[in-house]
């Protein structure tokens, strides 16, 4: 917990290392009981996600875009309306400040940190789903063609 809450993000970190961190912030504040802790972890998730929302925007490295590539693209984790990265990651910073706020009545606090929690894996594993096609061998040999 302590090497979590200290540990800085590496700048060299890419899209999906981040969504993993935010992933385990996650975590780790719906097992938290202690309001010190929260805080800092919920700091630490706000500061990671604003770091995510920055990778979104960037162009991935090709190992990224290796991983994010198949032959046949998987149904989406997200049902359409949802599919928008920023959009995610705007909706995990707005439940991660609310709990910042130290304003809302436990029960509501526990609560939106379980909402939090799922958000934040559907949104790292929404990340992380190839969405790129790989171009098959008759279409690349059609575009010779032409």
């Amino acid at each position: 917990m302590h090497n979590l809450i200290t540990t800085p993000i590496p700048t060299s970190a890419d899209l999906f290392q981040v969504a993993d961190l935010c992933t385990a912030f996650a975590a780790e504040l719906v097992e938290s009981k202690d309001v010190t802790q929260r805080l800092a972890l919920s700091g630490r998730l706000s500061y990671a996600l604003t770091a995510l929302r920055l990778l979104c925007d960037a162009d991935f490295p090709a190992h990224l875009k290796e991983q994010l590539t198949v032959d046949e693209l998987p149904t989406p984790c997200f049902p359409d309306c949802w599919i928008d990265s920023w959009l995610l990651v705007e909706y995990a910073q707005s439940l991660t400040q609310a709990l910042l706020s130290c304003t809302l009545p436990y029960t509501v606090t526990v609560h939106l940190t379980g909402l939090l929690h799922d958000l934040i894996i559907l949104m790292a594993d929404y990340l992380k789903q190839p969405y790129l096609e790989r171009e098959t061998a008759n279409a690349q040999s059609s575009k010779a063609d032409s």
